[in-house]
């Protein structure tokens, strides 16, 4: 009887809709394999009949001149990794009226969409994934490319063991205004730190999202916790990474890999030889040889379809995790307690203010000129929700910062999300509520392009995505701004606002914004520094 076990079950397609193309690039198109953020993916086929991965970019991005240079830099680049463990590029457009890249087709399921059907894989195979992975970055990175969006959708597993896709792509997006509008180039649970914060990546960015990648294959849960995007990123910077149901002989290798500070991660190659020498994987480390549990590979299986840069859904896995297993007392892996969101009732906003001539009463000092700019984000039901949830910095060794809360700073209200249903509202700061607009001494207003400030108060915008009370003060003195316009504030970009004491501080993520007066809303964290 053959020990071979039998091939991993092809993905479904999915048929062409009447707008998809026939054929693109000299290539005939068959079905959709997916979608995402940055365009679609087709099953093509070569004039001689080899099936391959057509990647189309979205049409928006095809428009933007800086998108297409970074783009064909970006294909060139690709061209040049030739690994058993990547997809390999084979043909482009990066000229085309829409630009479109080639790669092998791989006929296999996505690592997301294994675990959320499977559940977490065991160690041995979770040690040669990473083995595979990381042989795959040693690669990419060779070539002078950072993949930046390494995550368990962009790990296709054939076969003969896991092929990465989808590197360096993401970059041809991160540095055109496109990513202001709605995409997000990376993904929260995966990214690193500093990539969180807007600070240069390196290799050892790859290193951390391999990380929670495998923390995530291995115990079915992310180790940065799900929810909020905003939230996670606050975590993946401050706290450290919850690997209680990981597998006890896993912890010390993930952990490693998900140190703060990129210096005191492991390279690809010093996790190749940590997996070969590891007592888990047996005598053959091939990572070509995954043994995946016989269940992925029955015979009517089913896969869902991979997707282009698309958002996983990672933040609702569809499988229970394994059960918590006590972690040691190490600094990277102490695990994170989980929360639990308190029950806040819903408020109604106070009645507006009669609107007209002569109407709206003066207060203490004056409000800045109002901002002509336009307003990006779509529009929101009128009302108002409030969601509390409490995500505090952590201790962290890496970064030198202290017990939870934040050193210095006493929180008070927290993850305050609040819906001003047009500028006859306000945001009381103080509060932590909505109310008639000029009624509250510390506020933001509202405006048809942005928000107004009190004469009196200073405000930061962040350029990271994880902004914290000490950082707030740091840019306050640093880099204060006088105007905050919607646009500049997309994407759930965090900015803060002082008081006029000097002691109170809100941090704030502009969730929805419309133009012309319509509900605005925001997730409000107050802070009062000490002393």
């Amino acid at each position: 009887m053959s020990s071979t076990p039998p091939p991993v079950v092809q993905p479904a397609h999915l048929p062409l809709t009447p707008d998809d193309p026939r054929e693109i690039g000299g290539y005939r198109v068959h079905a959709r394999l997916g979608s995402g953020g940055m365009g679609v993916v087709y099953l093509a086929h070569t004039p001689g009949g080899r099936p391959i991965a057509l990647k189309v970019v979205r049409e928006d991005f095809a428009a933007d001149p800086e998108f297409r240079l970074r783009f064909a830099q970006e294909v060139a680049s690709a061209r040049r990794i030739h690994g058993l463990f990547t997809a390999q590029v084979v043909d482009a457009g990066a000229d085309d009226a829409v630009p479109w890249l080639a790669t092998t087709y791989v006929p296999g399921p996505s690592l997301q969409q294994v675990v959320e059907r499977h559940g977490p894989l065991p160690a041995p195979t979770v040690l040669r994934l990473v083995a595979g992975i990381a042989e795959a970055l040693q690669v990419i990175h060779g070539a002078g490319v950072i993949h930046r969006d390494l995550k368990p959708a962009n790990v296709l597993v054939a076969e003969d063991g896991p092929r990465v896709i989808d590197f360096g792509i993401a970059r041809a997006a991160d540095a055109t205004g496109l990513t202001g509008t709605g995409l997000r180039i990376g993904t929260a649970a995966y990214m690193a730190p500093e990539q969180a914060l807007g600070h240069a990546v390196t290799p050892a960015t790859d290193v951390f999202a391999l990380g929670a990648l495998a923390a995530y294959v291995a115990g079915g849960a992310l180790p940065f916790g799900s929810g909020p995007e905003s939230a996670a990123l606050y975590r993946v910077v401050h706290e450290p990474a919850d690997l209680s149901r990981v597998p006890a002989e896993l912890r010390a290798l993930v952990g490693h890999c998900l140190a703060k500070a990129p210096e005191r991660r492991p390279t690809p190659a010093e996790l190749i030889a940590a997996v070969r020498a590891h007592p888990a994987v047996g005598p053959s480390p091939d990572p070509g040889d995954l043994r995946l549990p016989e269940e992925l590979r029955l015979p009517d299986e089913r896969w869902p379809t991979a997707t282009l840069d698309g958002r996983s859904p990672h933040d609702d896995p569809t499988r229970a995790a394994a059960p918590a297993v006590p972690v040691p007392t190490d600094r990277v892996m102490t695990p994170v307690p989980p929360r639990v969101p308190a029950p806040v009732p819903a408020r109604v906003p106070p009645p507006a203010p009669p609107r007209g001539p002569g109407v709206r009463r003066g207060r203490p000092g004056k409000r800045r000129g109002r901002t002509a700019l336009a307003a990006g984000g779509a529009a929101v039901l009128a009302g108002l929700v409030v969601a509390g949830v409490a995500y505090w910095p952590a201790a962290d060794p890496d970064r030198g910062g202290g017990a939870r809360p934040a050193a210095g700073y006493t929180p008070g209200y927290a993850d305050a999300e609040l819906t001003a249903p047009d500028d006859g509202y306000e945001f009381d700061l103080g509060a932590g509520k909505v109310a008639p607009a000029e009624t509250a001494d510390w506020y933001l207003a509202r405006d048809k392009g942005g928000f107004v400030l009190p004469e009196d108060a200073d405000a930061f915008v962040a350029s990271g995505y994880v902004l914290g009370p000490a950082d707030c003060e740091r840019g306050l003195d640093a880099e204060p701004v006088t105007s905050l316009p919607f646009d500049e504030l997309a994407d759930e970009r965090p900015f803060c606002v002082r008081a006029a004491d000097g002691k109170r501080l809100v941090v704030a993520r502009l969730v929805d914004g419309a133009s012309g007066g319509g509900p605005v809303t925001l997730v409000l964290s107050q802070y009062r520094r000490n002393g």
